[in-house]
């Protein structure tokens, strides 16, 4: 058995010794993160009956707890699963090191249900990606996106963690996926557009950028038109050329004359840029969902990470995604007037406080018994970025 189903076992044990804990327990901790169905069941249970007022739960440390507390917990939590039995109830009574260490035992459910969480949201993210890709679309890989930063937000503040991003290098790990081939022609002809009609330059450059394009030779083409525009220079296939060699681009190979003087045909029809930019960006926004996804799920898998460390990282991997939504919401024109209002207040920073000392210290006179205490939101908002010019 892990120690995470011990640490289950040892913390029901304690309620069931000791009603009590569970004043310490149900402001932060639901049944939902507890791993095995049973497990969930009997808190869940313990939890109803002493919001129905049983007995024993208004009991006092010191005060004797009747045998009806564990024989009805056991009867309440069977009527929400099967296989829960008196003797197991002993089983997990009797795997309990310390009651009155319920509040440490909660702190380490509470770590695998972070971790579980984690994971099964970039999960879900990652599998949005790859549904979104193949249609052109990024609607599901953005309302997944989403819910992981809520669910970032909401994990935070039941740990007592100040909700930030906190930067992590997570290094490659995986060789990305080659890119669509409409993708790349549609890249191609947004790049000959651009040059045989510089003037669209000026209705892009603010929210497409180089590293939209999946070619790595479409994103040189793209600085050097970006360069061009930007000092105000002529904007043809030779200039675009000169540049490009400038930039060492010819010298590594990542180009050569023939593609750039190809692409950049100035005989070529110039087509709406906007349309087929905002394409490109939708394309990167899904390519950088998978990426933000596996690094996501990268550390969930890293047990050395405290939770507190892998909620900030994991708000820090979705710093780069919500930067290519927030252009893409710039491109489509959808946004909005003023900043969103949050959903909830954030707490003030005694309240975040407590809700970190509540796990691992006995309730002071006077301190709160009600919710967890709402955290601050996804501070990596889905919010229109500063626009900047392609370099």
């Amino acid at each position: 058995m892990t120690p995470l189903l011990h640490a289950e076992q040892a913390i029901l044990g304690a309620v069931l010794l000791e009603p009590h804990q569970l004043g310490r327990l149900a402001p932060w901790l639901q049944p939902a993160h507890f791993y095995r169905p049973i497990h969930q069941a009997l808190y869940a249970a313990a939890l109803k009956l002493r919001d129905d007022g049983h007995p024993a739960a208004s009991l006092g440390a010191e005060d004797p707890v009747p045998l009806s507390w564990l024989a009805d917990t056991v009867v309440e939590a069977g009527t929400q699963t099967r296989g829960v039995t008196a003797s197991y109830a002993h089983q997990v009574v009797s795997s309990c090191p310390r009651p009155g260490h319920a509040v440490v035992y909660g702190r380490m459910v509470l770590e695998g249900a972070i971790r579980r969480s984690v994971t099964q949201h970039a999960t879900q993210l990652h599998q949005a990606a790859r549904a979104d890709a193949p249609r052109g679309t990024s609607e599901e890989s953005v309302r997944q996106a989403e819910a992981l930063a809520m669910a970032l937000s909401d994990l935070g503040g039941r740990w007592g963690a100040d909700v930030q991003p906190v930067p992590h290098s997570v290094p490659p790990l995986s060789v990305p996926a080659e890119p669509d081939e409409q993708l790349l022609a549609e890249e191609e002809y947004l790049l000959g557009s651009l040059s045989a009609r510089p003037e669209q330059l000026g209705q892009v450059v603010s929210w497409l950028h180089p590293g939209d394009f999946a070619d790595a030779g479409h994103q040189q083409i793209y600085r050097a038109l970006g360069a061009l525009h930007h000092r105000g220079e002529p904007v043809d296939q030779l200039t675009v050329l000169w540049e490009i060699q400038r930039r060492g681009a010819l010298a590594d190979r990542t180009l050569d004359t023939d593609r750039v003087l190809r692409i950049c045909d100035s005989s070529s029809l110039g087509g709406a840029a906007e349309h087929y930019g905002e394409r490109v960006v939708r394309a990167a926004l899904v390519r950088t969902a998978a990426d933000t996804a596996r690094r996501v799920r990268a550390l969930a898998d890293d047990e050395s990470l405290a939770p507190g460390r892998l909620i900030g990282h994991a708000l820090d991997a979705l710093g780069p995604l919500s930067a290519v939504h927030d252009r893409l919401r710039t491109a489509t024109g959808d946004v909005p007037a003023s900043p969103p209002v949050p959903a909830r207040a954030a707490p003030a920073r005694e309240a975040r406080a407590d809700a970190a000392r509540i796990r691992s210290s006995a309730r002071r006179p006077g301190s709160p018994s009600g919710p967890a205490p709402a955290s601050t939101p996804h501070p990596v908002s889905f919010r229109p970025a500063p626009r900047r010019s392609p370099s």
